[in-house]
């Protein structure tokens, strides 16, 4: 069992930054792919990044390259998502979630095993 515990949100102007956290409860986390998904109001979860095992391989959705980047320490076994130039439309829960045999472009919910509670982000105009 893997607890995830997101962190970081909250609300800023456009063009703002964010730099959300989620640490793991886990003495397996460089065993675990990583990604973070996000769900606005009214709308889907959608993919917005994953990393890799060793956090060398990154993937990203379209609507936050360039702009978002997320990261992994595993020694403290947490991971991050730097996120840059922020817009009214990235406003969302932003999740973190965790796969043991996921790949490290794993952008489908189901492909996840374990999810965090959510961390709010807003945007302002």
């Amino acid at each position: 069992q893997v607890q995830l515990v997101e962190s970081g949100g909250g609300l800023v102007q456009a063009g703002g930054s964010l730099r959300l956290s989620c640490a793991a409860s886990t003495d397996s986390f460089s065993g675990y792919a990583f990604g973070w998904f996000r769900q606005a109001p009214g709308k889907e979860r959608e993919f917005a990044a994953t990393i890799s095992r060793s956090g060398a391989v990154t993937y990203y959705a379209d609507s936050v390259k360039g702009r978002f980047t997320i990261s992994r320490d595993n020694a403290k076994k947490t991971v991050y998502l730097q996120m840059n130039s922020l817009k009214p439309e990235d406003t969302a829960v932003y999740y973190c979630a965790a796969t043991k045999d996921g790949g490290w472009a794993a952008s489908q919910s189901y492909e996840y095993d374990y999810w965090g509670q959510g961390t709010q982000v807003t945007v302002s105009s």
